[in-house]
């Protein structure tokens, strides 16, 4: 039941925001592994010009509904990689990276979409 009210309000709001033209929607592998790498990821998007971000702990795609006029989609990638989250187009320092829980340490490599 919580997923079909995420997918409907995914739906309707991307919907919505794709008709006033300047919304965008993308996805991208986001590397981490638990619920609080969930929860980190998640909210690290909730910032302007980001209309809707939700991460899968399964296949670690970031879905993302942004405002191409005030964020781009390299700053999205940048956002994350400041909170210790590898993605293709950036990755997070040592120190962010070093800053997770423990249990938030996924192995560092390269990965491709």
């Amino acid at each position: 039941m919580k997923n079909l009210k995420k997918t409907l309000l995914i739906f309707f709001l991307t919907s919505f925001l794709l008709i006033n033209g300047q919304s965008k929607k993308t996805s991208f592998l986001v590397n981490g592994v638990c619920e609080m790498c969930e929860k980190r990821i998640e909210n690290a998007l909730d910032i302007k010009g980001v209309n809707f971000a939700s991460w899968d702990m399964k296949t670690k795609m970031c879905n993302v509904t942004f405002n191409s006029s005030k964020i781009t989609e390299k700053e999205i990638h940048e956002i994350l990689a400041k909170v210790g989250h590898d993605t293709k187009l950036c990755k997070a320092t040592d120190e962010a990276y070093n800053k997770l829980y423990p249990c938030c340490h996924y192995v560092r490599k390269d990965f491709k979409q």
